[in-house]
This record gives structure tokens, C-alpha cells and sequence, in this order.
């Protein structure tokens, strides 16, 4: 590998060669060695000749991570032509630190809870964050794990403005009920004195349209009265207030939904966005956007 460097034999600026084998920086005129011992910042890849015909020989390290205790700089030697671990086939692997073992497990399973939700990596990330804190300050003995993983897994949604409702973590939870999982969220956030902010009903709004298989011109209708609503004194819950705008808007639209589709999607009861619909439909002509429906179509709208 060839750069710019300044050479004091030469005295001048001058093209010198990495030779990554020996580590040495040398100048490509003089051959004056200007650097010994240089350290490969790059990812080392090496090739496994033992391997078996139908496996990639080439071999890289995973990504540091900072969550444990020794960063996961740790190698494992095992034999790759036999699985028969009786036998004493496959070297020994050392423990260098037992409770990385059981995090790492537990961190896997916080990314499968992830992966199953369609979950961006961050919250992962922020998630994973989170249980390390629980695991060091001891703060849910006694907890279902699940319950716990699931809980990091909220408040990390909830810190992003991604929300997801805990009905969607009990569905990757083992069958946990929605009770156990609050739970542990009350405690971490008590405990943790983690700060989750009041859910906005715009956080569900493309995942309630998307489901209901809106299109583009309703969505940002949608969005944009959601925005209006938050001017207003309407002490609802903000699945309830959308479930009640996607009603609204939808009714002045060619997509119509029908409400028992609104309330299967936010997971809202068809009554109490009946209840939310009629809080809302006072201010139907300033929250509905005027380029989606005109004032006279507004008012066509049924009150109930």
C-alpha cells in the first residue's frame, strides 16, 4: 500500500510503501525503514486451509462489544470436521468471564424479540443498553425474563418515538399477559429513573395506516390532523384519537375503512373510538387539512 509521506534520509515528501507483513513503513526511494512495528487498524482476515471443501476458509472477528466485560476480544478453538464432543473432539473452550455467557444469550434474545417486531437495529442497540443496566443494578429479581427483556425492548421504543404497544410484545413474549410486562417497565423506569416522555398518537400513525393499507394522500392527511389535535384539550388516549382521525378522514375519502378495521388495527375498542369520534368531531373543519376535503364536504360528516 503506497502514501505520502516526509522522509529524513531524502528530506523531502515523498511516496512510501506499507509492508503489512513485517509492519514496517518504508520509503520508496531510499528504502529507509521510517516506521517499525505498525499496528493494522484494518479487520483481520485469515484463511482456515482445513477446512472442509463446501465452507468459506476466510475468517473475520465480530465487531467489539462494549456491553461486555471483555469487549467479545475472546477466541474459541474447536475442531470443525467432528461434532462428537464425548469424545474430547472438539478443544475445550475457556471461560474467561462466566456471566458474559448468560448476557450474550439473553442479548440474542432481545435481538430476536427485535427481529420479530420489525424493529430498527438502534432500538436493539438502546434495548440491550438497558438490560446491562438492569442486570448490574440487580433491579428485577424475581421478574419473568421475558417480561424484563420485553420491557427494555418498550422503553427503548418509547425513548425513540417508535412506540410499539405492549399488546405487540406480549405476541413475542412467550405469552405473557400485558399486566407482567407493565410491570417491569414500572420498575426499570422507577429503578433506572429512565425517562420515556407521554406516547403521541402520531408515533403509530404509519404502522395503523400501513396495516390498513392506506394510501399516500390519506396517510399524510391523517398525520397532519394528528399534528392539529395536539393544540387541542382532548383527554384521550392517543391510540384513541387516531383510531377516531383514521375514521374521520377516512370517511371523506374513496378508501374508506370500516371501524371494525380501525379498532382491529390500533387495538382499540369500536366504542371508545366512538367516544373519541365524537370529542373530535367539534373540531373536524380545523384538524381535517383543507387541500384533502372542503368545508362543505367536512360537514356532511355524521356526528356519531
Amino acid at each position: 500500500m503506497e502514501n505520502d509521506s516526509y522522509c529524513l534520509e531524502c528530506k523531502k515528501t515523498i511516496e512510501i510503501v506499507m509492508d503489512n507483513r513485517s509492519g514496517d513503513t518504508i520509503c520508496s526511494e531510499c528504502g529507509l525503514v521510517l516506521d517499525a512495528w505498525s499496528i493494522h487498524e484494518t479487520i483481520e482476515w485469515r484463511t482456515f486451509t482445513d477446512d472442509n471443501n463446501d465452507r468459506d476458509p476466510n475468517r473475520v472477528g465480530k465487531a467489539e462489544n462494549p456491553l461486555l466485560s471483555y469487549a467479545n476480544l475472546i477466541t474459541h478453538i474447536s475442531n470443525p470436521k467432528s461434532s462428537d464432543v464425548s469424545k474430547g473432539n472438539v478443544l475445550p473452550m475457556k471461560r474467561l468471564h462466566d456471566s458474559d455467557g448468560v448476557l450474550i444469550r439473553r442479548l440474542g434474545m432481545i435481538a430476536d424479540m427485535a427481529d420479530s417486531l420489525g424493529l430498527i437495529q438502534i432500538i436493539q442497540h438502546r434495548a440491550s443498553e438497558i438490560y446491562k443496566d438492569v442486570e448490574e443494578h440487580k433491579t428485577c429479581r424475581g421478574r419473568k425474563l421475558d417480561a424484563v427483556l420485553a420491557a427494555c425492548l418498550f422503553i427503548a421504543c418509547r425513548e425513540s418515538k417508535l412506540s410499539r404497544t405492549l399488546k405487540e410484545f406480549t405476541t413475542v413474549s412467550n405469552g405473557l399477559k400485558e399486566k407482567e410486562i407493565n410491570k417491569a417497565v414500572d420498575l426499570i423506569r422507577k429503578r433506572l429513573e429512565v425517562q420515556m416522555g407521554a406516547v403521541q398518537a402520531g408515533e403509530y400513525v404509519r404502522r395503523f395506516c400501513s396495516y390498513l393499507g392506506m394510501n399516500t394522500k390519506t396517510v399524510k392527511a391523517v398525520h397532519e390532523a394528528v399534528v392539529r389535535t395536539e393544540e387541542l384539550d382532548v383527554r384521550r388516549n392517543p391510540k384513541s384519537v387516531l383510531a377516531a382521525i383514521i375514521y374521520m378522514i377516512t370517511q371523506l375519502s374513496v378508501d374508506t375503512k370500516s371501524l371494525k378495521d380501525i379498532s382491529i388495527a390500533a387495538e382499540v375498542a369500536q366504542g371508545t373510538i366512538k367516544k373519541s369520534y365524537k370529542d373530535l368531531y367539534p373540531y373536524a373543519s380545523r384538524i381535517i387539512p383543507n387541500w384533502f376535503a372542503n368545508e362543505d364536504d367536512i360537514k356532511k360528516l355524521s356526528d356519531s
